[in-house]
């Protein structure tokens, strides 16, 4: 039935992205070009005014282009998620999806740039000479470890945020759902051994920001394909081996032997059921590799009934989904105009998330999934729904003050009074909850 509706759901996106006008993004304009008056002001000879503006203070260049609200998606296509080193042409149809996400949700504008460049210093140099244009860079689908290495050289050479959402943006939904079900499970994070399947971009990024969340380093273990990430293994990038820690165990299986937590980033059926009979009470596993998790929520529950699941997948409960920061924690940097994204506003963003899960569901949420019952904070239900358009008033603000706070914004805003205007926002992307509402589970 799964293979049925997968194939039927091929057929349709083929014909949803070929079907006229082709693609899923267009150019429009913000400003009216109807007389000879508003010709003049757009281009010639009016718009030298605005330029030798900009010339004498680049910074202007916020003030008078659409650059305060531009953010630039940009990949090689080499780790698209779920299909791997794809290239950058076979890349652009995620792309273009990625900017219809930022600008349904949050009012942001996107070009998506798909780089022919393999080698990360030539990536690097073309993004950086790109800095005049955005106001912001988002780093997608770049196999690690290169990833890791562009991301903190652009974060070093540019004074825009420069975020690689498949680290920090599933870190910080991963962060916010653990905060809630420890909650739930009534652990405390210093106290909690978490054992992480995976150890590329995503895995690395979670591992750090459990750490800055509170989760003790001697009670974390990494695994990669090899096995548990050790002191003593001498094949380690600098990477991994932050997280190399001085420990007897040596396979995951060992790792999860009365283990609190479980987080993969990794592939299919990297759990095992006998792992998980092993893990520790009330164990919470998060089993987020898509399209197939690391164990199947259904065969998880039937094994330890008192199991906490998430999983990458709407079909099921607790769906950690990038949606539910990257357009939020733009719309904040950009309204403050941010340097970077920093560890503070990470934080926010994970803390206004994990707060949101505990207030009442609105019906428009409600209504957007018809299948299923009310929704109320509990095992089954961690973190707000990717539809849920509160998200951006909780989300944006908590990142745009965590940056004042910082001392990374360029601009200091009232905090109640942008609440307000972010508010304004709220309404259109209500729209969206009708769209996104997942299928039934087959």
């Amino acid at each position: 039935m799964r293979d049925e509706l997968r194939e039927q759901l091929k057929v349709a996106a083929l014909e949803y992205h070929a079907r006229e006008p082709r693609g899923k993004t267009f150019t429009g304009i913000k400003k009216p070009l109807d007389t000879q008056q508003d010709l003049s002001l757009a281009y010639t000879p009016g718009v030298a005014a605005p330029c030798l503006a900009i010339a004498k203070n680049a910074s202007d260049s916020f003030q008078y282009t659409g650059r305060s609200n531009l953010v630039g998606v940009i990949t090689n296509g080499t780790a698209v998620l779920g299909l791997g080193d794809i290239g950058p042409h076979a890349a652009k149809p995620v792309m273009e999806g990625k900017a219809m996400l930022f600008k349904r949700f949050a009012d942001i504008d996107v070009f998506d740039i798909e780089l022919d460049a393999n080698d990360p210093d030539v990536f690097i140099a073309a993004v950086k000479a790109m800095e005049p244009t955005f106001g912001g860079i988002n780093l997608e689908d770049i196999k690690a470890p290169e990833c890791f290495y562009i991301e903190e050289q652009l974060r070093a050479q540019m004074q825009i945020p420069v975020f690689h959402d498949d680290q920090h943006g599933t870190a910080i939904i991963a962060g916010a759902a653990f905060l809630n079900a420890l909650e739930v499970a009534k652990k405390s994070i210093s106290e909690v051994h978490v054992v992480f399947s995976g150890a590329g971009a995503a895995a690395i990024a979670c591992a750090s920001l459990f750490l800055s969340l509170g989760v003790k380093a001697k009670n974390l273990t990494l695994c990669d394909s090899k096995g548990v990430v050790h002191d003593g293994r001498t094949d380690l990038n600098k990477y991994k081996q932050r997280f190399a820690k001085t420990t007897a165990l040596r396979t995951m299986a060992e790792a999860l032997r009365g283990a609190d937590a479980f987080v993969g980033v990794s592939a299919a059926n990297a759990l095992s059921a006998e792992m998980l009979k092993g893990m520790g009470v009330t164990p919470i596993i998060f089993a987020l590799a898509n399209p197939d998790p690391e164990i199947d929520p259904d065969l998880a529950r039937q094994v330890r009934p008192d199991a906490i699941i998430a999983t990458g997948r709407s079909d099921f409960p607790n769906q950690v989904n990038n949606v539910l920061g990257f357009p939020y924690i733009f719309r904040g940097a950009l309204d403050v105009r941010a340097t970077t994204v920093n560890e503070a506003m990470k934080l926010a963003a994970a803390l206004a998330i994990a707060a949101l899960a505990k207030e009442p569901v609105p019906e428009v949420v409600m209504r957007a999934y018809k299948d299923s019952e009310s929704y109320q904070f509990g095992r089954d239900y961690l973190i707000p729904k990717p539809v849920d358009p509160r998200v951006l008033f909780h989300v944006a603000p908590a990142v745009a003050k965590a940056a004042m706070d910082s001392g990374v914004a360029r601009l200091h805003v009232d905090i109640d009074r942008y609440r307000e205007q972010i508010g304004r926002l709220l309404r259109p992307s209500e729209v969206v909850t009708q769209l996104l509402a997942p299928p039934p589970k087959p």
